[in-house]
């Protein structure tokens, strides 16, 4: 028999599911679960997390054993207890009996349907080549710009990163002590493999780290901050850049729209014993009194770089509204450049694998603005270690995918360039 909280958290993962189905993202809907335990909050989100990254998979394992696809929430309660079954290793009894249970729960369609999940499940328990099934594939409106971008056998290779899913990277203020257990990436970040509860790893209280992505570790290291420069880090929450800049000794102003992710920018900075000033409003209406010496422009973006993260993304976006993320990511540039001091630097970065949002827009600003150069990475820089040569592209940025360090659990995929204004 399944167990009570097992219970509680299937139904939240299923309600997580039928929200994402609906268009709210997993992390709009983690108040959906306050009712549970903390405990089965993690458990549930990290279920539906799980089955909306392997549903390609879950789909050709339930096709074997119907005869046309089931109503919605129904293929949703079949695809949780696939995944639980065969990707996560939970007993198939008691994933079995606890999926005819919820089903049941789901009005009379459910009520008729109940008979059909307990067969369907009692041979997907024993279905074989899980492993060897092919990755969920990304949506077509995404697929086929990266297709035509990087090739077929890397798109399969993104989308295997994707299925992997994504460790937990920290880093650590200089002169810090690594967690325990940690390991060390060659850029300088660290990273857990195991799922962890942030809040009670050694050092959290203690402010001796923060979590933040290899990948997204890199933009303020490229830009190099330096005792006492003026930075200003645009569109800066949720502030892991900030805390970067600031641990260099750096002057930092964090500029954001929202007040509501400043707070948790303020959070992180108090826990980390380190200070910068912090401004809402939109950057493109902000003008500082002193042009900054450096700006690091994290730029609003498609975040298709972080899908092995947010599994959901590819399920609530339609590719819709990229061409305004790319038109204001233009003007963004633009006006950063206005506030930056004669002869300083800018590092335009996204989170994002499309080359409209990274490598295109540093050709088109470099039009735009005679004298602006790219200053390619400088590999021999102590404090800019792990640079891979394959990854700096034509113009001098760096190109960052999934299914790089893939021996080590990849990275999000990231575009990041270092301008420097002409004096």
């Amino acid at each position: 028999m399944a167990k009570p909280g097992g219970d509680m958290a299937r139904k939240g993962a299923l309600r997580l599911i039928q929200g994402v189905r609906d268009g709210r993202s997993l992390s709009d809907q983690s108040g959906s679960l306050r009712a549970l335990p903390v405990a089965e909050q993690a458990r549930a989100a990290r279920l539906a997390a799980e089955t909306l990254r392997h549903q390609g998979r879950a789909d050709v394992v339930i096709d074997a054993f119907v005869n046309r696809r089931p109503a919605p929430q129904i293929a949703d309660v079949l695809r949780l207890a696939v995944v639980e079954m065969l990707e996560l290793g939970a007993p198939a009894h008691g994933v079995v009996g606890a999926a005819v249970d919820l089903t049941r729960t789901l009005g009379a369609r459910g009520q008729a349907a109940a008979g059909m999940v307990n067969a369907v499940l009692r041979k997907a328990g024993a279905y074989q080549g899980w492993a060897d099934l092919a990755p969920q594939p990304l949506p077509e409106w995404l697929r086929g710009p990266l297709v035509e971008a990087y090739g077929d056998a890397v798109m399969t290779a993104i989308e295997a990163a994707h299925q992997r899913g994504a460790p937990l990277d920290l880093t650590m203020r200089p002169g810090a002590d690594p967690v325990p257990d940690a390991d060390a990436l060659p850029t300088g970040s660290w990273r857990l493999q195991g799922p962890a509860q942030v809040t009670a790893l050694p050092g959290f209280d203690e402010g001796q780290w923060w979590v933040q992505d290899a990948a997204a570790a890199l933009p303020a290291r490229l830009l190099d901050p330096q005792p006492g420069e003026r930075i200003a880090d645009l569109c800066a929450a949720p502030g892991g850049k900030t805390l970067q800049l600031a641990a260099a000794g750096a002057h930092v102003t964090a500029v954001d729209i929202s007040e509501q992710r400043l707070r948790r920018v303020t959070e992180n900075l108090a826990r980390c014993g380190l200070t910068a000033d912090l401004v809402a409003a939109d950057v493109l209406d902000w003008r500082p009194d002193v042009a900054p010496d450096a700006i690091l422009l994290d730029a609003p973006c498609s975040a298709t770089g972080t899908i092995r993260r947010h599994p959901d993304l590819p399920f609530i976006r339609d590719g819709h509204g990229i061409a305004e993320l790319i038109e204001l990511q233009a003007t963004l540039l633009d006006h950063a450049l206005s506030v930056l001091r004669p002869g300083g630097r800018l590092v335009y970065a996204t989170c994002s694998l499309i080359p409209d949002e990274g490598e295109v827009q540093i050709d088109e600003v470099l039009v735009r603005h005679p004298g602006l150069i790219v200053e390619r990475p400088d590999l021999s820089r102590i404090d800019l270690p792990g640079i891979d040569p394959a990854w700096i592209t034509e113009e001098g940025g760096l190109r960052l995918r999934p299914d790089y360090w893939a021996d080590r659990g990849g990275m999000d995929g990231f575009y990041m360039a270092c301008l420097r204004k002409p004096g």
